[in-house]
């Protein structure tokens, strides 16, 4: 039979749950000046001391208590808690870790090791520690944390799933509305996502986060002045919140084309933080989306010479110079190398080309492409290297006639003809292109670009594109396309999948600059409608020797560096475009769209496609 806790212990015991913490602190210390080895007193102290707001007498509390009692695990789960509190993540880590091997079925502990590891940003290494937790547990908090972990391992069907069944199980909790409205967001599945962050809302989950992903939901669903309102509580909240500045001023910028209106409250935060190598960098690239390269270059460089600046914000001051002042360019590339070598390979690579220092750039493509043979950027950047230096190599593997194809989309079922699926597809599209300016982070110029991933649409129509019209002529290119030691053929094994997929509308005068698809393996463009004043000069007539593009207007183009070199690398083919064609290519494959005038505008699908 167990012993009957001394009185005091008792006495303390009622006070806690009075919630009178003070007086329950003095009652302990008083029995532990008595009894100091009672290892009941001290967890009982520790835990006034914690209510109490004293984190450093609570932690002295529980390291005394296991020095007396090692394996009381509750007592190391709480000094990890404080510990991680304190700061102090590889303590709190190596104390969580030794609590749940001591007993791997104490929920909390596993709970509070995925959290730790989640706030660090290594929310993938919580995976084992909560599926192995949940085979004896079905705690809401721990369950909503192997969804994260799920997630995080990019398993969002199985990760959606769990957290509506926690959603369901616990109505009450906040935290899983406000997931699985996270979730929700990212399958495409926008409404639903718009009713869950408002349920967290009316749960008490009035924070910027919450508020921040209802507002990207409307914007997803187009509900854009609501979006806008959303994302202005979401700032009173947190008036210093980066994404949130981020999102704003994007859904600004595309509804407008005004630089001044999309940066208001960016500027705003910009007076009380004047030095925030952030908000700056995120001005910058405003600017540059508005056509403003110097502008965006000035904030940039202003933003790298500041304490704490981030290395990307060095990265983008490199690329942002490229143009205008290339030795500037190298000089931050070479800055940002020291400090993230392999985040800055592919600036400093950029660089290095613009400067003609083609001996050091083919170094150090050397060494990245052995680290990264699938890397699309710099199998761009390699084929560049090698037509610059007249290399014999770049033809290989730019080879236009055998790795450009363009096929027709399949009728998908339900549809007479395609030209009726087309019909039907440009009015679908169309709805979808509601905003004004371009995406300040994307290569078209006067246009505008559908929001979020055209693959996860649920409409109809757009499902028969993915679903259907596309799968054929996919099917077919593979086959066409083969088996070989090149970098496109070596991946293909017959299947696909699409990674990304989005959809543009051109205005008359608008365009793509060159670019490429660094997340690819196979790109794409398909055609729904195009204006009347496509270019007409043959398909198989060679580019103009002075580069003139004007019978090619509104054509695609393949093979322009978008990089000031010395020679410029100009254009070397063309397609012109058709209503219901799709075109193929590999992502590593510059190419960028010659503009058009006219009154009718152009509008395509594109996707990226990986391996199956």
């Amino acid at each position: 039979m167990a012993a009957t806790p001394p009185q005091a212990i008792l006495d303390a015991m009622l006070l806690l749950r009075a919630r009178r913490y003070a007086e329950a602190r003095a009652q302990l210390q008083a029995h532990l000046a008595r009894t100091p080895a009672s290892v009941q007193a001290l967890w009982l102290l520790g835990g006034a001391c914690q209510e109490s707001g004293d984190l450093d007498a609570a932690r002295a509390a529980f390291t005394q208590l296991l020095q007396l009692d090692p394996r009381w695990v509750p007592a190391r789960v709480a000094l990890g808690e404080l510990l991680a509190r304190a700061g102090q993540i590889d303590v709190a880590e190596r104390t969580l870790r030794r609590a749940l091997d001591d007993d791997p079925r104490f929920v909390r502990a596993a709970l509070s090791l995925a959290q730790l590891l989640r706030h660090a940003g290594r929310t993938r290494e919580a995976l084992p520690i909560t599926s192995a937790a949940r085979t004896h547990s079905d705690d809401p908090d721990l369950l909503l944390e192997h969804a994260l972990a799920l997630r995080a391992w990019q398993r969002d069907t199985e990760a959606l799933t769990l957290l509506q069944h926690v959603a369901t199980a616990h109505p009450r909790h906040a935290d899983a509305a406000h997931y699985l409205a996270l979730a929700l967001h990212g399958a495409g599945r926008h409404e639903e996502a718009i009713a869950s962050a408002r349920r967290a809302l009316g749960l008490g989950l009035d924070d910027a986060e919450t508020w921040g992903v209802l507002a990207r939901a409307l914007a997803a669903a187009h509900r854009f002045n609501e979006a806008e309102d959303v994302f202005r509580s979401a700032l009173q909240r947190d008036p210093d919140a980066l994404p949130l500045h981020d999102d704003y001023a994007r859904l600004l910028w595309l509804r407008s084309g005004d630089l001044a209106h999309a940066t208001a409250a960016l500027d705003a935060a910009l007076q009380r933080q004047p030095d925030s190598p952030a908000l700056l960098a995120l001005k910058a690239q405003l600017h540059g989306s508005a056509g403003d390269t110097h502008g965006a270059y000035a904030l940039l460089a202003r933003a790298a010479a500041l304490p704490g600046a981030d290395v990307q914000i060095e990265v983008a001051a490199a690329t942002a110079a490229l143009k205008d002042v290339p030795q500037r360019a190298l000089d931050h590339a070479r800055r940002a190398v020291q400090r993230a070598p392999q985040l800055a390979q592919e600036t400093l690579i950029q660089a290095l080309l613009v400067r003609s220092e083609y001996a050091e750039a083919a170094a150090l493509l050397q060494r990245a492409q052995a680290a990264r043979p699938n890397d699309q950027q710099l199998l761009a950047l390699q084929a560049t290297l090698w037509r610059v230096c007249g290399d014999a190599r770049y033809r290989a593997l730019y080879d236009y006639p055998s790795v450009v194809h363009a096929w027709t989309l399949d009728t998908p079922p339900g549809w007479t003809s395609l030209d009726a699926y087309l019909d039907d597809l440009r009015t679908t599209l169309r709805h979808l292109h509601d905003l004004h300016g371009h995406p300040p982070d994307q290569s078209l110029r006067g246009g505008s670009q559908t929001m979020g991933d055209l693959a996860s649409h649920d409409d109809p129509v757009i499902r028969a594109f993915f679903d259907h019209a596309i799968v054929g002529p996919l099917d077919r290119h593979l086959a066409w396309l083969g088996r070989g030691d090149d970098p496109l053929r070596q991946r293909n094994n017959g299947r696909w999948r699409v990674h990304s997929a989005w959809s543009v509308q051109l205005r008359p005068q608008g365009f793509h600059v060159d670019h490429v698809h660094p997340d690819g393996w196979l790109s794409s463009a398909c055609y729904i409608d195009l204006p009347d004043t496509l270019g007409i000069a043959p398909v198989d007539s060679a580019p103009d020797a002075a580069g003139d593009e004007a019978q090619r207007a509104g054509w695609i183009r393949f093979g322009a560096a978008p990089l000031p070199l010395t020679p410029p690398l100009p254009a070397e083919h063309y397609v012109r475009p058709e209503p219901g064609l799709l075109l193929l290519f590999p992502s590593y494959m510059w190419h960028g769209t010659v503009p058009f005038s006219g009154t009718r505008v152009r509008l395509t699908i594109a996707f990226d496609v990986v391996p199956g």
